[in-house]
């Protein structure tokens, strides 16, 4: 047998409780489409929250290591061009020198002897503009981790290491040594450039791995956080035409008890 009551309006009350569900899921939607996360709130998803923040914070950390070996790479190009100079620059000394130790060229040595020492201060020079007059530790971090950072040990490249800074060639005994002299002084700025070169190569590759960690770990982030737009904006239809039926069967809940009031008449 039905019962009618005026008092409580059950009706109403699951009417109400299934259209504040609705709203709930409906604002939901909206705060995901609006955002383009899936996220929005720890109570979203307490456990991927967590994920996703380890992968994002991962994210940075190669980001940075990133813009850092760049930076490496910068310091280096601008060591490998001194060293390049450098080289050129001994490879004229050694033209003077092996000029003025031959008697017969007929110029005279103390003129060869002022362009030697000229270009020799030119190295001294460069070499001090480059940081290249001591070795250099060179250390690059580029990711987290024991094995995140890149690092050597760049060759001295000054007059004094390379040992041209005293040589002379004002005589053609002197010119015969210096071109000895310069010789060796090749080999030991070849030390320096394999230094530097090495270490290009190391960044270029650690630069390489560190981007394709990064595109993945961002991937891995995404498939946690972002919000499927597609998936939400159903969600959105749904709750939209779940909303307005919800108020439709309000209305009708609300009506019922009025006609319950038509006994008493």
């Amino acid at each position: 047998m039905a019962s009618f009551s005026v008092v409580s309006n059950i009706t109403s009350a699951y009417a109400q409780t299934n259209l504040q569900t609705t709203q709930l899921g409906l604002q939901k939607a909206l705060s995901r489409l609006s955002s383009g996360f899936r996220i929005n709130q720890s109570g979203d998803d307490a456990a991927g929250l967590a994920v996703a923040n380890g992968y994002r914070n991962t994210g940075a950390t190669l980001t940075q290591g990133i813009r850092n070996a760049n930076d490496g790479l910068s310091k280096l190009n601008i060591k490998d061009g001194a060293l390049s100079n450098i080289s050129n620059l001994l490879d004229r000394l050694a033209t003077l020198a092996a000029q003025a130790a031959s008697t017969s060229g007929g110029v005279a040595g103390d003129k060869l002897n002022t362009e030697f020492k000229s270009v020799v201060a030119e190295i001294s020079r460069e070499a001090t503009v480059a940081g290249l007059n001591s070795s250099d530790s060179f250390s690059v971090f580029v990711s987290a981790g024991t094995s995140g950072t890149v690092g050597g040990t760049i060759a001295a490249a000054g007059t004094t290491i390379l040992g041209v800074a005293t040589l002379t060639v004002d005589t053609a005994p002197h010119a015969a040594a210096a071109v000895t002299a310069i010789g060796s002084a090749v080999g030991l700025l070849g030390t320096a450039q394999s230094n530097v070169g090495a270490l290009q190569n190391s960044l270029q590759f650690a630069i390489s791995l560190a981007q394709s960690q990064l595109v993945n770990t961002r991937g891995a982030e995404s498939r946690i956080r972002d919000a499927n737009v597609a998936e939400e904006a159903a969600n959105m239809t749904r709750y939209n035409i779940l909303s307005q039926s919800g108020i439709a069967a309000l209305s009708q809940a609300n009506q019922s008890t009025a006609a319950v009031l038509a006994l008493l008449r």
